[in-house]
Formats: C-alpha cells, sequence, structure tokens
C-alpha cells in the first residue's frame, strides 16, 4: 500500500512536468518573438532617421563587441556588479531586521512610521549627494548611498509580512512546544518568505538603477562611469551599449535565481 501511494502521489508531478515545459517553451517564444520585432522597428527608424543620435542595432552591438574586446565591458560591469551586490545585500539584511521590528512591536511602529515615510520620499540624488559629501569619493560611500534609498522599501515590504504572521500558527508552535528555533524555521519564515522574495526582486531593479546614478557622480569605474563619458561625449552607441549589456546581465539574474527563488517560497501556499 505504502508503495501505491508514493506512486500515486508521484503521478501528478509527472503529468505536471510536460506542460511546465510546454509553458515555459510558450514564454520563451513569446520573449523572443517580441524582442525581435522591437529590434527591427528599431531598425527601420533608425534607417528612416539617419541620425547619428540614433545609430542601428547592429552598430550598437559593434561597439558591444569593441568594447568587449578591449576589455572595458567586462572591467566596468563586474566593477559595477561588485557594487550592486554589496549594496543589496546590506539594505537586505538591515531593512528585514528594521521591518521585522516595527511589524512585531507597535510602540517602535508608531515611533518610527514617520521616520520610514521620511526616508522613503527623500530623493536619491540628494542621498548620492550628501554621501559623497560627508564621506568622500569612495566606494564606501556609493554603496552607502544606494543602502539608504533602498531600506526603507525592504523595510515596508518586510513590516507587511511581519503584520501578517499567523496569530494560530505562533500558538500551535507553543502549544506543541517547537521551542525558538523550529517554530522560526518552521512557522515564520514560510510565511515571511513571499515578502522577502518580493523585496529582493524588486530591490534589485531598484538597486542597479541607483549605483549607475552613483557611479556617475563620482566613481572612475563601472557602467555608470562608462556612460557619463560617453554622455559628454554625446556617444549614443556606446550608451546603448553599455545599458543593453547592462540590462541582459540583470534579467539573467532575475530569471536563474530571482524568479525561481519566487515560486519555490510561493510554493507552500498552493
Amino acid at each position: 500500500m505504502a508503495l501505491i501511494s508514493t506512486r500515486i502521489s508521484s503521478t501528478p508531478k509527472l503529468i505536471a512536468s510536460p506542460s511546465s515545459f510546454a509553458a515555459s517553451l510558450e514564454r520563451l517564444a513569446w520573449l523572443t518573438g517580441s524582442l525581435l520585432t522591437l529590434a527591427v522597428l528599431w531598425q527601420i527608424i533608425a534607417l528612416y532617421a539617419q541620425s547619428r543620435y540614433l545609430p542601428t542595432p547592429l552598430a550598437v552591438f559593434d561597439v558591444l563587441w569593441r568594447e568587449g574586446a578591449n576589455g572595458n565591458l567586462w572591467k566596468d560591469t563586474s566593477a559595477t556588479l561588485a557594487r550592486v551586490a554589496v549594496a543589496f545585500v546590506v539594505s537586505m539584511f538591515i531593512g528585514t531586521v528594521i521591518g521585522l521590528v516595527l511589524g512585531r512591536h507597535k510602540t517602535a511602529d508608531k515611533f518610527f512610521d514617520a521616520w520610514l515615510i521620511l526616508f522613503l520620499n527623500l530623493p536619491a540624488l540628494v542621498t548620492i549627494t550628501l554621501c559623497y559629501i560627508w564621506f568622500g569619493l569612495t566606494d564606501a560611500a556609493a554603496i552607502t548611498a544606494v543602502a539608504l534609498n533602498k531600506i526603507p522599501n525592504v523595510a515596508v515590504n518586510m513590516r507587511e509580512g511581519a503584520r501578517s504572521l499567523s496569530k494560530d500558527l505562533d500558538e500551535m508552535a507553543r502549544i506543541y512546544k517547537f521551542g525558538w528555533w523550529k517554530t522560526l524555521r518552521h512557522v515564520t519564515l514560510p510565511q515571511l518568505a513571499p515578502f522577502f522574495a518580493a523585496a529582493a526582486r524588486s530591490g534589485l531593479a531598484l538597486v542597479w538603477k541607483i549605483v549607475l546614478v552613483v557611479e556617475a557622480f563620482g566613481r572612475s569605474s563601472g557602467v555608470g562611469y562608462r556612460l557619463s563619458i560617453a554622455f559628454q561625449e554625446f556617444d549614443v552607441g556606446t550608451i546603448l551599449a553599455y545599458a543593453l549589456a547592462f540590462i541582459l546581465v540583470v534579467q539573467i539574474i532575475e530569471f536563474t535565481v530571482l524568479q525561481p527563488l519566487q515560486l519555490r517560497v510561493n510554493a507552500w501556499r498552493r
């Protein structure tokens, strides 16, 4: 009987697998078709405009190939990714701690809610400028500026997660004497995981954009720095080449890491 039940329970997975694979192929086909259509439209408009400020896709890919061959693309992209990674980890950790504290303690939430609103509405440009003035034109100042802009967003997400924790599940854990570690692992974290994944996905999109601004303002390396130099020279081809390269890197991280993570942490809801 155990063998039969095991086979029965595994059957839906076997049946669902081809469907999931077909859905992935369909999504890939739509994505490819959409991007190819965009590239064709871009090519047509660029050929019609005949302007150095609107290069064709082939011209942009030529710049991309040249920058990759001379090593500048890899050097600046890796520098930006390093700053993104550090700022992302710091902001996620601090923002998660703040959000959980505010979500679980009403007094702290009432007192610090105004602070949270203030930092949520503080322009990134102001934060970047102040950090460079206070701490100098250093990587530490750049990462601090990026983290300060992201921490409030993470805190808001995690505060909502902490507020939505089930009191019934907490009571069950106390009745069955789970202990703090088992309660954290099997009760609290599964409920918080979707909020954490959502904060991570939105956080990555926000962090890398701010990092580019930070680099354009006061760093001598990175994609943002290259974009600022290209802007001064009105080199639209280089601007588009570096932008496309970094968007591609971020999208790879999104599709291979963050989206599968969100699907996994939401699986318990089904």
